[in-house]
Formats: C-alpha cells, structure tokens, sequence
C-alpha cells in the first residue's frame, strides 16, 4: 500500500503523523511510504531522517495526496485539504466530526473510508490512541491555566501552589477520566487546592483512592459546579463522551458566579467544547475573555509539545496503521473489533452513531460481515 504522510497546516500543529523509525517498520512490511517536505521538523525529524528509513520526499502535496492510499495525519483536515482526497482513500488521523459538520460533509461526498483515532475503543471501554494526547492535554490544561491567572495575561493574579501564610489558588477540574486525573496530577503536585467532579460513583472512589486527601472530590451535578465556579481560580473542562459533542455543563449565565479574572481552560473544545461560551483559539492568540472570565481554549494543545506528543502518539497508532496497511481496511476491521469502532465513514456514509447523532445526519451501521 502506499501510505502518504502530509504536513500539518493547522495553525500551529507542530506534530507529525509517523516519526522515521515507524516510517521504516511501514516500509519494512512493502509498503511505500511518502512523506511530505519537511512534514515532520516541527517534532525534531528532518527529511533525512525519513530517507534514511526508506521513505519518499515529496514537496508536492496534491501529488502526495493523488498517490496514496491511505493518508496518516495528527489532525482533521482543514477546508483547503477537503478537495485533495479521492473516493476510497483511508483516512487515518483524529477526525472529531461531531462538532464540524462541514468537514464530516465534505468526506462523506468525497467517500473516503474515515477512521478515527478517537473513537478505536477496546473490550474495557478505554481509548488507546486518544488517551496519550487526553494525558498531555490534561497535564498542559493546569500549566496554562497557572500561566493565565497572571496579572499580565489578565488573570487574578493568584499563584496556585501558594506560599506559606497565603490561601493557594483553587482548581476545579470537571471531568474525572484520563484528561481530568492527569490535570489533578499536576494540580495536586504544585499545590493547588483541587476539587474534581464526575458523575461516576466508581470512578470519585478511584480517585478518592490514589489522591486520598490531596483533593477533594464531588458528585457532577449542576449545584456542585455552581459551587465550585464561585470559588475558583482555574476551571478546567475535562468531560468526554466517545464520538459524540461534550455536554454543555458551564452555561453563559453561570459565568456569573465566577470570580473576575478566573481562568476556564477547555480541554473538550475539539469535541465543541463544555462550556457553552467556547470556541475554538490557536496558539497564537490562545484566549479570550467573556464575562471577566479568561478563556483558553486551544484546539490542539499537545501540539505545543510537538516531539513528546508525536512519539506518544505515532507509538499507539502505528500497530493499527501496520494492520489497515498490510491487510485492507476491511480485513483489519473485521479481525479487531477495537479498530472497527474507529470507522467513521465509508462510501459517502456514516457509520458512527454518536457522531450522527450529534450532526442531525443519517447513520447507517457498517457491518463486516
């Protein structure tokens, strides 16, 4: 198969789908990799590097596109790519539909075969290519939010961890899975009087276990979250629902109760967000302000740590890229019910409910057999 890895042109998305050493492993089962002019030195890897794997450069990217079989990208593809794809061509990479009906229409009527690292999903519910980015993202959400509760960048100007003989800066982080637990990581680890929230009995004992005192934690309910808001200096939107838009669990009205130049970080903005005054910024101009409150809400903020984000995620990916590659996407989906949820689309439909359900589009469930 021949596999074509593109640049990334989001804004600010250093990432690259495939570090060289996989490139090889790819190149190493027959298959021919191409990968675009220096797609990969925003992480640290050259074109050399690539080469010295057995890959091709390609500087033209439409070429890239035309050729290949399967594209591996970081991101979903911007409007500019849209017309680059080719009827049957395996998209592989984060595709968040559910908040992007344009992208999700503009695939379906090119009918490629999307397939969606967020949504790979094994027996135990977990999400093996989604979760190394929601542990980068939750660990960046607490150092940000400590950043923009500076006075300078319009925040309260609280440190959160504190010093002796002053109250340290309050987090609450809303969501307690893999984004939420890790942003308490490092909450807890500098200080910060932390409280998470979720709506799981199971998992607050979780985390009541390995935290014990570190952190308090609450039923997610909407007079917790108002209590929380009142007192916080950084909020922090952790809440996933696999596939599907994330709840709005922060309205504009409840902005209100929170204190002037308190920080809310949304880590959920790729799946639109759970705050309902969210949208999404880059990197380069990374908040705004609504009600007093400043707002990061950065669409790909792993992407600010682009080698530690490649490497962990180009390590998940890769066995799942190797299986579509060497024996056809349909093969490979029949024979891993964990890759077969990953489907998104194919044939100009779509075959994930949740993302259907969210867009208000027909869905039509792909069977393998």
């Amino acid at each position: 198969m021949i596999v074509g890895v593109p640049k990334e042109i989001k804004k600010h998305e250093y990432r690259v789908g495939m570090t060289p050493s996989h490139a090889g492993m790819y190149v190493e089962k027959g298959h021919d990799v191409i990968i675009e002019t220096s797609a990969g030195e925003g992480a640290g890897f050259s074109d050399k590097d690539y080469i010295k794997h057995g890959a091709r450069i390609l500087d033209d990217k439409k070429a890239l596109f035309q050729q290949a079989d399967m594209i591996v990208k970081v991101k979903e593809p911007l409007e500019e790519e849209y017309d680059l794809f080719h009827e049957g061509q395996i998209l592989f990479t984060y595709l968040h539909l559910a908040a992007n009906k344009k992208l999700t229409k503009a695939l379906l009527a090119k009918k490629v075969v999307g397939i969606a690292y967020e949504t790979i999903q094994l027996a135990d519910g977990s999400l093996p290519c989604l979760t190394p980015m929601s542990e980068i993202a939750g660990r960046l959400s607490v150092q940000e939010g400590a950043k923009y509760l500076e006075k300078s960048f319009g925040g309260r100007g609280v440190l959160l961890g504190g010093v002796p003989g002053v109250q340290r800066g309050k987090v609450t982080i809303i969501g307690g899975g893999v984004v939420g637990t890790n942003a308490a990581k490092i909450a807890v680890g500098i200080g910060a009087d932390v409280t998470i929230l979720d709506l799981s009995a199971k998992r607050l004992g979780y985390l009541d276990d390995i935290f014990g005192s570190k952190l308090q934690t609450l039923y997610s309910n909407h007079e917790n979250i108002i209590k929380c808001l009142k007192t916080a200096d950084v909020v922090i939107g952790a809440v996933l629902v696999p596939g599907a838009k994330a709840p709005k669990l922060v309205t504009k009205k409840m902005l209100k109760h929170m204190q002037k130049g308190a920080v809310i970080v949304d880590v959920a903005v790729d799946q639109g967000g759970c705050f309902e005054s969210t949208h999404a910024t880059s990197h380069d101009e990374p908040t705004f302000n609504v009600e007093g409150v400043v707002h990061y809400c950065v669409a790909n903020m792993p992407g600010a740590v682009a080698l530690t984000s490649t490497q962990a995620l180009t390590s998940v990916t890769l066995s799942y890229g190797l299986k579509i590659a060497s024996e056809g996407w349909k093969k490979a989906l029949d024979e891993d019910t964990a890759l077969e949820k990953g489907l998104n689309m194919v044939g100009g439909k779509l075959c994930y409910e949740a993302v259907a359900n969210s867009l208000g589009l027909p869905f039509q469930k792909y069977r393998t057999n």
